[in-house]
């Protein structure tokens, strides 16, 4: 919860005005490189388990790669639509959802709930929980291996 609540109060300003105002910041992204770039690569820093070097996390080009995805296709808006459509749906708790559930918890991740609230308050059917030691909010990204090692555990292990 300390976790949580100093990433409330020092970091989750991104997602107030990415929720309020997707389009506004959507035009400001795709009017200036730097300003994208800023902006992306500050989620790539603060999200990441990179110990203090963040090219210790990830390739210069790959960042590179990812950024010139959104400057390219102007998608900058469209991608911060998520958080303000978000903010008008009822809260995920009230959904039951039955289909079996794997949970890949990355040490690096800025919000990680504990399993026993992730349960109580989404009323997800997890059946497989897995702790990680390394990788962050960007894990496909960062640690593809150990992400993609969890999600062939997890349907290995489930019969649809």
């Amino acid at each position: 919860m300390g976790r949580l609540r100093q990433h409330m109060m020092a970091d989750s300003a991104y997602a107030q005005i990415q929720g309020s105002r997707p389009q506004t910041l959507g035009v400001a992204m795709n009017d200036s490189p730097a300003g994208l770039a800023g902006w992306i690569i500050d989620k790539f820093w603060a999200w990441t388990d990179h110990d203090g070097d963040l090219d210790n996390a990830f390739d210069a080009d790959h960042l590179l790669d990812n950024l010139s995805v959104y400057w390219f296709s102007g998608t900058a808006a469209s991608s911060f639509r998520l958080y303000h459509e978000s903010n008008w749906r009822l809260p995920y708790g009230h959904s039951v959802v039955t289909v079996p559930t794997g949970v890949a918890r990355f040490a690096g991740e800025p919000f990680r709930w504990p399993r026993s609230l992730v349960e109580k308050t989404t009323y997800l059917n997890v059946q497989d929980w897995q702790e990680l030691p390394k990788g962050g909010h960007f894990a496909a990204f960062q640690r593809k291996d150990d992400f993609l090692r969890v999600i062939r555990d997890f349907f290995r292990s489930q019969r649809f």
